[in-house]
């Protein structure tokens, strides 16, 4: 699949230096991702697409062009882009996002709706794609495969099927099936997948997967399925089966997961890279604002060792590459004109930043106006819950008072997503399970969706607050209301902020409320720019860590991946706890 121009003579005419350039871009080292070259170079420039490269007489055409920008000697690298990203984990729209990005030299993103799906079904998807029009960057969208993430495990606000994906695929700038989380159901064909497959395979769109874990003859059997790229690799020995396998590995640096490092310990003897390629997957304002989005991704590839240019690549070619796109991701004649110049290869802080040979931001700061514009969807309270009363957080037992063995879904690290099955044993009194010990929460998933008045309860491990109730509808996939609690009063307390403001994020401690991040926008998104949102993300990740999250670098995402039925091995939802490789239900007390 190519982008096109408007009108491909034209362009001809242009590189044959027939017709003036728009532009060119002179006295630059061009860094070139094609050949791992580094070389001056003039770039003329022609209705958004490069026409030619000089580089045997350098500074010698100049006069065939309208405009020339003079590079000052910096290098040139074509635009960067996210190979898998979910906006919505920006906690920004689509118009904010793109302010906050461009800047740092993110001209491309391949988006994931699956979190607004969820929530609004096909409506949410289409306002995504509808607030991502016309922008002075690309934002592709991928159409969601898993909503809900694992049909009959968690109830969420829609279901999509092979029509739903059908009908998705129509839009303008859809290239592909977002990642396909269920892979059990794709490694066993389950029906529903393989018509979702089918449905792209028609298409001829790329499939982007998403395999934690997955080795061996299951890989292999996913890989015959159809998704052939993960983003979910997070130890070194699954990096290099996975490359090896013939897998797009998309290292991921998040907001809360950090694994380009380790990806890149495991695969950094291979002789060629390819297949590797670099993505931010959920990286909120606060962070995108003051460290930097795909750059910062870049420079930590870098910090591990990675040749510059080739973890440049990995985040340009190698990703155009992933997702199927001939002409993205470098600077040769025919490929979009989508560059930065830049004075350090390691720093990469762009000084200017072209978007279809456009200049578009410089020394930080956008040069183009992205003018604000309302959908109806942010004005909808999307908080559909019923009332709640403190008996709704209290897990009640036969026994009267006493203990009861109860099974237990406990983190390991504070760092990871991923769980493991214990047991504890804890008290009872007046026929109410109580907690023993600062590291014992409950948990509570409380669906917030029209049709549904689910509440899963059950006991965390390991998930970091000492006290009070953290409350999040922010919570993979399906966004239900996830509280992690001490007391039922506290728990009541949270969640009830949250349902008056139409979903985000709460504190409390000791039955006052410390902070709400209010996200209005289907309970995921502010309508506030980066600054605003940044400021109030600041103030909610204080209270988390008044709470006891004070050892992890970045404590306001910690809550939203524990009801994700898709993470091994245990999770919670609105139904219970969860098996998440086995499928299956866990009761609450064990034999």
């Amino acid at each position: 699949m190519k982008i096109q121009p408007k009108n491909k003579k034209q362009l001809l005419k242009a590189a044959l230096g027939e017709i003036p350039c728009d532009l060119v871009i002179t006295n630059v080292q061009l860094v070139n991702v094609i050949t791992g070259e580094i070389y001056p170079a003039d770039i003329f420039v022609y209705d958004g697409f490069i026409a030619h490269v000089e580089y045997q007489n350098v500074g010698s055409q100049l006069d065939t062009a309208r405009e020339v920008v003079d590079g000052q000697g910096r290098y040139l690298i074509p635009g960067l882009i996210d190979a898998h990203e979910h906006i919505e984990s920006s906690m920004m729209t689509p118009r904010n996002f793109a302010k906050g990005v461009i800047p740092h030299g993110t001209t491309t993103v391949v988006t994931d709706p699956h979190e607004i799906a969820n929530v609004c079904g096909l409506e949410g998807v289409r306002y995504m794609h509808q607030a991502g029009d016309d922008l002075p960057m690309r934002q592709l969208i991928d159409i969601p495969s898993c909503v809900p993430a694992v049909p009959g495990l968690e109830n969420a606000g829609a279901e999509f099927f092979a029509a739903e994906v059908e009908e998705l695929s129509g839009l303008d700038r859809v290239i592909g099936l977002a990642e396909v989380m269920d892979f059990l159901a794709v490694i066993h064909g389950e029906d529903r997948m393989m018509d979702i497959i089918d449905v792209m395979d028609k298409k001829g769109l790329y499939l982007q997967g998403h395999a934690p874990y997955v080795s061996g003859r299951m890989l292999s059997a996913y890989l015959c399925g159809g998704p052939n790229t993960c983003h979910e690799t997070r130890d070194r020995k699954e990096a290099l089966e996975k490359l090896r396998s013939g897998m797009f590995v998309d290292a991921r640096d998040s907001s809360i997961t950090k694994n380009v490092q380790e990806v890149y310990e495991g695969v950094k003897g291979v002789r060629f890279f390819d297949h590797l390629c670099l993505c931010t997957d959920d990286r909120e304002a606060d962070d995108i604002l003051h460290v930097g989005h795909m750059n910062d991704v870049v420079r930590s590839a870098i910090r591990c060792g990675m040749d510059p240019v080739t973890a440049i690549k990995s985040a340009t070619l190698n990703t155009a590459r992933e997702i199927h796109l001939e002409n993205l991701g470098a600077i040769a004649p025919g490929y979009v004109a989508d560059m930065l110049l830049v004075d350090d290869l390691t720093e990469l802080k762009p000084s200017h930043v072209f978007f279809g040979g456009k200049l578009v931001a410089r020394d930080g700061k956008l040069t183009v106006e992205i003018p604000h514009r309302e959908y109806p969807l942010e004005k909808v309270n999307t908080m559909c819950v019923k009332e709640l009363s403190r008996e709704d957080f209290v897990i009640h037992t036969p026994v009267e008072n006493g203990t009861v063995t109860v099974h237990v879904m406990e983190y390991p690290d504070l760092n990871l997503s991923s769980t493991l099955l214990t047991t504890a044993q804890l008290p009872v009194k007046n026929g109410e399970v109580c907690l023993e010990g600062e590291d014992l929460k409950f948990v509570a998933v409380v669906n917030r969706h029209k049709g549904h008045d689910t509440i899963g309860l059950g006991i965390v491990k390991g998930f970091g607050t000492t006290c009070g109730a953290l409350a999040s509808t922010v919570s993979h996939d399906s966004h239900n209301l996830t509280i992690v609690y001490d007391t039922p009063e506290n728990a009541l307390l949270a969640a009830n902020a949250l349902i008056r403001c139409g979903g985000g994020m709460s504190a409390v401690k000791d039955g006052s409320l410390l902070h709400v991040l209010e996200l209005p926008l289907a309970g995921l998104i502010s309508l506030k720019e980066a600054k605003d949102l940044a400021e109030d993300s600041q103030k909610m990740k204080e209270a988390n860590r008044a709470l006891g999250l004070t050892g992890m670098e970045n404590p306001l995402l910690r809550i939203v991946t524990l009801a994700l039925p898709v993470i091994p091995n245990i999770k919670m939802s609105d139904l219970g706890m969860v098996d998440v490789l086995k499928k299956e239900f866990i009761p609450m007390f064990a034999e």
